[in-house]
């Protein structure tokens, strides 16, 4: 059996969020007909979930700003296990990029001067984030929309067809990518409200699916967030890079359990919101690392006058980076001084009036107003480590988001791996997915233009496809849904915030045990809109990432950004000169270590020798691997 081929497009990108639709944009502007797969409704991506701002260095706040300094930031908050030229390239393009979304109808906040307004965020020296109230990844995604609606209205007053150069595709899901030989020929999958199956023939593809969320229990991630372009990855043969670092945001919240894990962005903090335990302390002085000794405020006075005077240089601490603000919690609540349910306090009611709390902080507002019957303004929240990023993914040039081992694939946004190291800082989610976005488009149309001949989709690949997403109907096991369960409470419970090897090793163990039971899982009815069908497919991809995660976790015997070994608790400087790179060996995953590139010297010399002996061997200062 094979799919019902659809049509036939020079570039598919998968995924309709902010990474997937900046791709799209540009492959369309550069003359290329472009199919967008839409897992959700168009719109409804979770892109739109993001709160905070798009990072960019354009000094409207502070003048002091650059992209050098963004840079180094980024450098820092990764601990240097990023792509050196990933995050050059992002602190070079973001303003630019925010500048574009402008042009095309963004509407964000503004300085009293009219400029574009740029709030503080934690692990960013100046305030840096563009945003729109604490709803910016909508406004984003709107903004994306509408320039897509614009392209296609182009198309219509040349040709009679809104969709003869960019067509959306509404709830497909992708659950193949066709190959011939090495390089990619198209896509195959089905449609989630009748289970029709379709395939699209394509030489170029554009991973933009997001991250992997629905594999833990407690997570901020909306349910497209399965690992779905990872798994695709593998399985066409490209790589996984650092999959161990996944970021536990410090601040989702935890009551009623209902909504546990739901995401408090982090401009409460941003906005001069304080972190207290139960005891009412404000703790995070407590948790300042040596490496950031100097950069952050020591002091409650001293932290408090950062929030007026914006030239000011040291951070109040509960806007260190994200893994040291939820390892922070986490101590708390584990040493006894949590809130009654298990997180801490958040207060911004302190330091903003009412109708200012209202105003820059609406959603959050209204979430805990609606969903737990608190009045943040008037009252603190309580809030803890949620599942929310994940740092690792597949492997790609720097500067054209290809995948070296897959000719004609591409990944853009939280599904590409390298740009963060290991650790993102908010706000940089949101630049990077339109800086490399916009890379992704314009580096598949180039090579999709270049071919001499396009690449021919092989039947048997459709037939094989086909018969694998149907094997559910003819299980003879267990439902997809109690499998689930069992996985999200693994991956909490055994490879969560904090990791030991013999947990690890345990839920490798049950990842073994879930793999060969889903083999047998069984679901009932047709394959017009059936969730339980949706999750038995979803599953595969799941427990292949989560596999990758573990197996990563329990090689990486060191603590760095979102990885935090209790058995290793140091960070090691042999380490962060390697990557951990995942592949499939058969239905096995391996993974195998991988030397980094040395850091440009130029950009090494934007630190100061004594921060870099923390995170370089003496060797490597000296230059003896290429490094300055």
């Amino acid at each position: 059996m094979k799919g019902d081929r659809v049509d036939e497009y020079d570039v598919v990108v998968v995924g309709a969020g902010g990474a997937g639709l900046r791709a799209a944009i540009e492959a369309r502007e550069r003359g290329q007909r472009v199919a967008v797969i839409c897992k959700s409704l168009f719109g409804k991506a979770h892109t739109v979930m993001a709160e905070g701002g798009i990072a960019a260095s354009m000094g409207n706040v502070n003048s002091g700003d650059n992209w050098q300094v963004h840079f180094r930031d980024t450098m820092r908050g990764g601990k240097f296990l990023n792509h050196w030229r990933m995050a050059e390239l992002h602190a070079k393009e973001a303003p630019e990029r925010v500048w574009e979304l402008e042009s095309w109808g963004a509407l964000f906040d503004r300085t009293a001067d009219g400029r574009i307004s740029q709030r503080n965020f934690g692990g960013h020296q100046y305030p840096r984030l563009a945003h729109v109230g604490d709803r910016t990844g909508l406004e984003l995604i709107r903004t994306l929309q509408q320039r897509v609606v614009a392209l296609q209205q182009e198309d219509f007053r040349r040709t009679g067809d809104y969709e003869s150069g960019l067509k959306i595709f509404q709830e497909y899901t992708v659950t193949r990518i066709l190959k011939e030989g090495e390089r990619v020929a198209g896509i195959f999958g089905y449609v989630r409200e009748s289970g029709q199956f379709f395939s699209i023939a394509a030489p170029a593809v554009v991973l933009a699916t997001g991250g992997i969320g629905k594999s833990f229990k407690v997570t901020s991630n909306s349910w497209e967030y399965t690992g779905d372009g990872h798994a695709l990855a593998l399985l066409a043969g490209a790589r996984l890079l650092n999959m161990e670092f996944v970021q536990f945001h410090p601040t989702g919240m935890v009551w009623p359990p209902s909504v546990k894990g739901i995401l408090v962005t982090e401009s409460v903090r941003g906005d001069g919101g304080v972190l207290r335990n139960s005891e009412g302390r404000r703790f995070m002085f407590d948790y300042v690392p040596e490496v950031f000794r100097g950069q952050y405020a020591e002091t409650e006075a001293e932290a408090d006058g950062w929030y007026t005077d914006p030239e000011a240089n040291r951070r109040p601490p509960e806007l260190l980076p994200r893994d040291e603000v939820a390892r922070a919690i986490n101590a708390e609540v584990k040493a006894g001084r949590g809130t009654a349910h298990g997180g801490v306090h958040l207060d911004v009611s302190t330091r903003l009036p009412a109708e200012q709390i209202v105003r820059r902080l609406p959603s959050m507002y209204h979430q805990f107003k609606e969903l737990a019957d608190v009045d943040i303004t008037r009252e603190p929240m309580e809030v803890g480590p949620t599942c929310h990023y994940v740092m690792g993914g597949i492997e790609v040039d720097p500067d054209t988001a290809a995948c070296p081992l897959v000719p004609g694939l591409f990944a853009a946004g939280e599904v590409a791996g390298g740009m963060h190291g290991s650790n993102r800082l908010g706000g940089n989610s949101l630049s990077d997915l339109l800086v490399f976005g916009r890379r992704a488009g314009q580096y598949a149309a180039e090579y999709a233009a270049g071919l001499t001949a396009r690449p021919v989709v092989d039947q048997a690949q459709e037939t094989a496809a086909a018969a694998e997403a149907l094997a559910p109907f003819a299980g003879t096991g267990e439902h997809p849904y109690a499998l689930h369960q069992e996985l999200q409470q693994t991956m909490n419970d055994l490879v969560g915030i904090i990791r030991r090897a013999g947990e690890m090793k345990q839920a490798l163990d049950r990842l073994a045990v879930l793999r060969s039971r889903a083999d047998t899982l069984a679901v009932a009815g047709h394959r017009q809109f059936n969730p339980g069908w949706h999750l038995a497919l979803d599953l595969r991809n799941m427990l292949l990432v989560s596999e990758c995660v573990a197996r990563a976790a329990l090689l990486r015997r060191e603590s760095r950004g979102g990885h935090t070994r209790e058995d290793w608790p140091a960070m090691d400087r042999d380490w962060r000169r390697t990557n951990l790179v995942c592949a499939l060996d058969g239905p096995a995953v391996s993974v195998q270590r991988q030397a980094g590139e040395p850091v440009r010297a130029d950009l090494l010399a934007l630190f100061d020798r004594t921060e870099l002996a923390k995170y370089f061997t003496p060797e490597e200062l000296a230059g003896d691997d290429g490094a300055a």
